[in-house]
């Protein structure tokens, strides 16, 4: 009975020994071509993330100046437009951080401000520029004079050293908005 027994434990070990061998090569290649490929997919779209969360940064910087420049005019007759007066907008965000370089300027003469968010890496252009511009305007409807504000980004990633073309950014004839050169920007509803 021993025997008997012994036996049909070692045929138990040497089955069971047949369902662990493991993998072959052609199943760890298949697995391997296939994360690779998922790899070289989505790759793109997480690098592409951290540009977006830098320009981001740019967006919300740029339209907290021209939402402050608006409330700062209600309470005084003219824009804050030079950069050592910024603090006056009382925004507690810093001229320059890791991304861009943030400067005010006058816009359309003395009626109105603008906010320039300048990239400020100079070794490859992959972010975008930005730009606001606030100015006294007037109502389609019943001409009454208000303040108008746009917020732009350029087309094309720019480097530290590369101008953003506020110059391109007029304020319409009429002046109830502004007109953009969709060659080199576009406004960001």
């Amino acid at each position: 009975m021993k025997t008997e027994l012994k036996a049909k434990f070692i045929q138990h070990i040497l089955q069971k020994k047949k369902g662990d061998e493991g993998f072959t090569l052609i199943e760890l290649l298949v697995v391997i071509i296939i994360i690779g490929i998922l790899s070289a997919i989505a790759l793109p779209a997480f690098l592409n993330q951290a540009n977006k969360a830098r320009a981001s940064e740019a967006k919300t910087y740029t339209g907290s100046v021209n939402r402050a420049q608006q409330a700062y005019r209600l309470e005084n007759p003219k824009f804050v437009t030079d950069q050592a007066s910024f603090s006056q907008l009382a925004l507690g965000i810093k001229t320059q951080t890791e991304n861009y370089t943030y400067s005010l300027d006058t816009y359309d003469t003395a009626k109105g401000a603008s906010i320039i968010a300048q990239p400020t890496n100079d070794d490859a252009a992959t972010l975008k520029g930005y730009a606001g511009a606030v100015t006294i305007g007037a109502t389609a409807a019943a001409g009454e004079v208000t303040t108008i504000t746009t917020l732009v980004e350029s087309i094309n990633p720019l480097k530290k050293s590369e101008a953003f073309p506020i110059a391109d950014l007029k304020v319409k004839a009429d002046s109830t908005g502004f007109d953009i050169d969709a060659t080199k920007m576009k406004e960001i509803k």
